[in-house]
This record gives structure tokens, C-alpha cells and sequence, in this order.
């Protein structure tokens, strides 16, 4: 079963193997480092911080400037493997977030893909998007990115456009 866990600095290894597990130069979206030099990560002082500020950034609080309160997490499954990330979005109240962003972001390490993980997290995360309050998401897609457009589909997701190089698709929180 696929779970989404809070980050937790004692797990950086495994945190790590799921970082490292994408192609040279690949965006890790939802992994909520986007800010961070790559190489300073591989430093657990640093990384701890780097957690410590994603658990705050979900209350609002230590937001960099034109970010909104976000909760990360930890995508894992029955062995508690870290299969990658995802980035829920409180809102979409800045411009960049409602053309491009959306209140979802995930990455799923390569190693893990075709498996039905990022479907799965994907779920978990519009459920508790309505748990915030969050009457419908956005989520958004490079265009030339089929594999998340049709995990964004499975997820109830109806493309309202395309702009700014990507898909935009709304899928409502209700169950």
C-alpha cells in the first residue's frame, strides 16, 4: 500500500537513494528543494534543516518570499521505501502556482515507476486536500509528459487548457 509520511531527517539515506534515482538533470517535483544547492542536501546537518523548514512552511511559517504554505511528503510503501515526493499546496494564490504550479507536485524515483505509486499518491493527497478545505485542485503537466497526464486522469483530473508550456487539469476534492 502506498503511503504519504511526514519528512523526517533520520531517514536522509533513504531520502537520498529517491533523490539520486531521477535522470541527470530532472526536476524532482514535490520533493520541496527546489531553492537548495544539490550538493549541501547530501550534508544531514543541512538536510535536517532543509525538513525542519518544510514542517514549519505547512503551518505558513519560514516561507521564502512569494511561496505559500505547502505539506510535504515522503511517497513510501509496505516496506517503507522512499519512493519519492509530493508537495501539496494550500492554495494557488500567486500567479506562477495558477498558470504553472498547481497545488500538487509529485516525483516518483525511476526505479519505481509503472507501478501505479504516483496514482496512488496522487489520491491519497486529493483526499487530504479536502481534508484542508480544498474544494478542487490544480494540477499541471509538462505537455510532452503523458505518463503524469494520464495519472492526473486516473485521478478524476479534466484538462481545462494548456498555457505556459503545460496541461491544466482540475480534479474536485469531494469523495
Amino acid at each position: 500500500m502506498i503511503r504519504l509520511v511526514d519528512p523526517d531527517p533520520q531517514r536522509h539515506a533513504d531520502w537520498l537513494a529517491a533523490y539520486d534515482d531521477f535522470d541527470d538533470g530532472a526536476v524532482r517535483h514535490g520533493f520541496g528543494v527546489y531553492l537548495e544547492d544539490p550538493a549541501q542536501l547530501r550534508d544531514p546537518a543541512h538536510f535536517a534543516e532543509v525538513v525542519r523548514r518544510q514542517l514549519a512552511g505547512a503551518y505558513g511559517r519560514e516561507l521564502p518570499e512569494g511561496y505559500v504554505p505547502a505539506t510535504c511528503f515522503w511517497i513510501t510503501d509496505d516496506s517503507d521505501i522512499v519512493l519519492g515526493a509530493l508537495q501539496l499546496r494550500h492554495t494557488v494564490a500567486t500567479p506562477f502556482l495558477l498558470n504553472e504550479g498547481g497545488h500538487i507536485g509529485y516525483g516518483v524515483r525511476r526505479s519505481a515507476r509503472g507501478r501505479g505509486v504516483a496514482t496512488a499518491a496522487l489520491r491519497e493527497a486529493v483526499r487530504r486536500a479536502h481534508g484542508l478545505g480544498i474544494d478542487r485542485v490544480l494540477l499541471t503537466c509538462d505537455l510532452d509528459n503523458l505518463a503524469s497526464a494520464r495519472t492526473i486522469e486516473r485521478c478524476g483530473g479534466v484538462l481545462e487548457d494548456e498555457r505556459a508550456g503545460k496541461r491544466r487539469y482540475w480534479i474536485r476534492t469531494s469523495p
